[in-house]
């Protein structure tokens, strides 16, 4: 971390979050963003769900909601990219304060409600995006208020489609009443099987949330496997709240960063013992050993977001870089060898 971002960060860090997170968008438009380029080395490099990683760190869905900063996130160290939640028109979200640091326990919670410009303004940012080597993929989202939130999912990939090398279905988020009701079997199945018949090359990615039963993930693992959907990603923010210090702990809205991150590695690893389908792992990675146990846990990529809230942008390249590390220190010629060494300490 330079000191133009850590003065950044520390500025940041004083201010209501929401209008922090606005700032840090603004601030990736400077000279003075992080970008050390590609991270990357023959460890590194990965296949996820048909995509050429150069190293298996992702940002997840959130922190670009609106494609509005792909450029310079392409540039800052991620092997690839989630932008969004986008939905077929544009919506404000839940009234604020919607975002809530929770410093003590190196957390967040959010109730945004999937406020976001519309599929098609951010269709045609991302038709905008520049070429590289970065994968850059769209979470999808329904609207609060629509009739049929299943159509919604098509909808939104049919204008993304184009401009986008893979699509995430989100229907693990806790802010939009009743979405989460879409990962029973029935119904995931039904939505799988309408966005599959429209999906033509583009891999599929399926989120999931992390309060879920061992019933529940092998249902969810029969339906994904059944609909041939290319990636897992475990998890989305979770509904709990044990054992946290900070004052917006009863906030509602999913919780996010460190208290998050065993929980969702015990659904990662229990996961990756029912299907063959390739999964991200998210909640919690903060560090380069974080982002190794969710590999080690049986993720053959993670992705992270509430830890730059603390860590700065900085924070992705650390990662690739460290995890380089502790690959060589156990002796794997590639990361894909790394997946799943440790499952067991997590069943």
């Amino acid at each position: 971390m330079n000191i133009f971002e850590k003065l950044g960060l520390g500025a940041l860090l004083r201010i209501d979050p929401e209008l922090a997170h606005g700032l840090a968008l603004r601030a990736l438009r400077t000279p003075f963003a992080p970008s050390p380029g590609p991270v990357t080395s023959g460890r590194l490099r990965t296949k996820v769900a048909g995509l050429d990683l150069m190293n298996p760190i992702g940002l997840a869905a959130g922190f670009d909601k609106n494609a509005e900063v792909v450029a310079p996130l392409m540039k800052s160290g991620f092997g690839f990219i989630e932008v969004g939640a986008a939905t077929p028109l544009a919506q404000p979200g839940n009234p604020k304060p919607r975002l809530f640091r929770l410093t003590q326990d190196n957390a967040a919670i959010n109730r945004f409600g999937f406020n976001n410009d519309g599929i098609k303004t951010i269709a045609n940012r991302l038709s905008q995006k520049p070429s590289g080597t970065v994968p850059v993929g769209l979470n999808l989202g329904a609207n609060k208020d629509s009739p049929n939130r299943a159509d919604d999912f098509i909808k939104v990939l049919e204008l993304a489609q184009p401009h986008v090398d893979f699509a995430t279905i989100n229907v693990s988020s806790p802010n939009t009443e009743k979405l989460r009701d879409l990962q029973g079997p029935m119904a995931l199945a039904a939505l799988l099987d309408g966005v599959c018949q429209i999906r033509g090359k583009t891999p599929i990615f399926l989120k999931i949330a992390p309060d879920l039963t061992d019933q529940d993930i092998a249902d969810i693992a029969k339906v994904a496997t059944d609909a041939r959907i290319d990636a897992i990603i475990a998890t989305n923010t979770t509904l709990s709240r044990d054992n946290l210090k900070s004052q917006h702990a009863p906030e509602k809205g999913g919780l996010s960063g460190q208290p998050l991150f065993e929980a969702s590695t015990r659904v990662l690893a229990r996961l990756s013992t029912l299907t063959d389908i390739p999964l991200i792992g998210v909640g919690g990675v903060a560090s380069g050993e974080q982002a190794y146990a969710k590999i080690k846990a049986g993720a053959s990529a993670v992705q992270l977001y509430t830890g730059l809230v603390y860590g700065g942008l900085s924070l992705a390249a650390q990662i690739a870089n460290d995890l380089d590390t502790l690959l060589a220190r156990d002796g794997f010629e590639n990361v894909n060898q790394a997946v799943g060494a440790s499952r067991e300490t997590w069943l």
